[in-house]
């Protein structure tokens, strides 16, 4: 799955109708919502929308005939693989009648059109761990993450044996690391997942 880096617009006219789409990075339903809001055009009819975050997904038709606008938008999301993604597509009307065939093409064409033009990067799932290790081994643990691209870890405390990090690393790679604290510790230090 991928999300958007950054805000993309692409517009054009159909029929004498003219579409513009706004697509933009969504974190949560929250964030979704400003940027459907923010990105709406106040003098257009139709201000129809679709967003998926997770197993959360939302869309409206915004007065369009059922099915025909926010649905469209949601399933050219979907098929450009993409999550955590808000889409709003603006019409004015210019006179000539599209049909329910004519609006799904054109509010689901102008949304994968302009998804197509957007910058896209990978979601990367990371997983929480906490790792208590021997002062020791804290410098070979810390060295040994330069094998783990996009990690992060931090120091937490201390205990009366050693130290308490927390570590952010991507979970494909969340067994290679235990493999790695285990053998660097011998066994003795002790791996905990923070966000069961």
């Amino acid at each position: 799955m991928f999300t958007l880096t950054k805000a993309e617009q692409f517009g054009q006219e159909i029929r004498k109708s003219r579409f513009l789409a706004w697509a933009g990075p969504a974190g949560s339903e929250e964030e979704a919502r400003r940027f459907i809001v923010g990105h709406s055009s106040q003098d257009a009819g139709h201000n129809c929308w679709a967003f998926r975050i997770g197993d959360i997904y939302r869309f409206s038709d915004d007065g369009e005939p059922g099915g025909t606008a926010g649905r469209p938008i949601l399933q050219a999301i979907e098929g450009r693989e993409l999550d955590r993604v808000a889409v709003v597509v603006s019409r004015w009307f210019g006179g000539i009648l599209l049909g329910a065939g004519g609006l799904m093409r054109a509010y689901g064409g102008t949304a994968a059109s302009c998804l197509g033009a957007a910058e896209r990067e990978p979601i990367v799932v990371c997983t929480a761990l906490s790792v208590a290790c021997a002062f020791a081994d804290e410098a070979r643990i810390r060295s040994g993450l330069g094998s783990f691209p996009g990690t992060l870890i931090e120091t937490r405390g201390f205990t009366p044996d050693g130290v308490e990090l927390h570590v952010m690393l991507p979970r494909d790679r969340m067994d290679d690391f235990i493999r790695m604290v285990t053998d660097i510790s011998r066994g003795q230090a002790v791996v905990g997942h923070l966000d069961d």
